[in-house]
């Protein structure tokens, strides 16, 4: 029996699940950077739109929301983004180009509630604009990712 041939066929599936983790990992820690990102431009958009004089009340619930609120929200859909990411990653033969598609279909549904909220113009139009924000961080890096680890 030889040892070398023994080796070389232990050695052939783990490397390809080493391949395999890096290739989500790459994925997972590129979408954590971006959604931080996202965050962070979110709630910088949101304050410099408060400093202007939007109130960001809605009038259903009489109240306003907090600046961090949009942070909070920022970090929640764009982990379900990467999740979306990694799946397709995961099960399409076209990652990229169906994480494209469906993010921008979904950044078009997310902007029907502000405008059906009843809010004033000001505040329709900051959560408008503070939908857009993390969908432009966020799509580009996401699908850009996507495509290198497809290549």
């Amino acid at each position: 029996m030889n040892s070398m041939n023994d080796t070389g066929v232990v050695a052939g599936p783990a490397s390809g699940r080493t391949s395999r983790t890096h290739r989500f990992g790459g994925l997972v820690g590129t979408g954590l950077v971006a959604t931080l990102a996202a965050m962070l431009a979110t709630t910088l958009a949101a304050a410099l739109a408060r400093a202007a004089g939007v109130d960001f009340e809605i009038p259903d619930g009489g109240e306003a929301i907090p600046t961090a609120g949009f942070a909070v929200v920022t970090g929640f859909f764009s982990i379900v983004g990467v999740a979306i990411a990694v799946a397709l990653l995961r099960w399409s033969a076209r990652p990229a180009e169906r994480f494209l598609w469906t993010a921008v279909a979904l950044t078009v549904i997310s902007l029907l509630p502000p405008l059906v909220a009843g809010a004033d113009t000001a505040t329709t139009t900051a959560l408008l604009g503070l939908h857009l924000v993390p969908a432009a961080v966020m799509i580009p890096t996401l699908t850009r990712t996507l495509r290198a680890r497809t290549d």
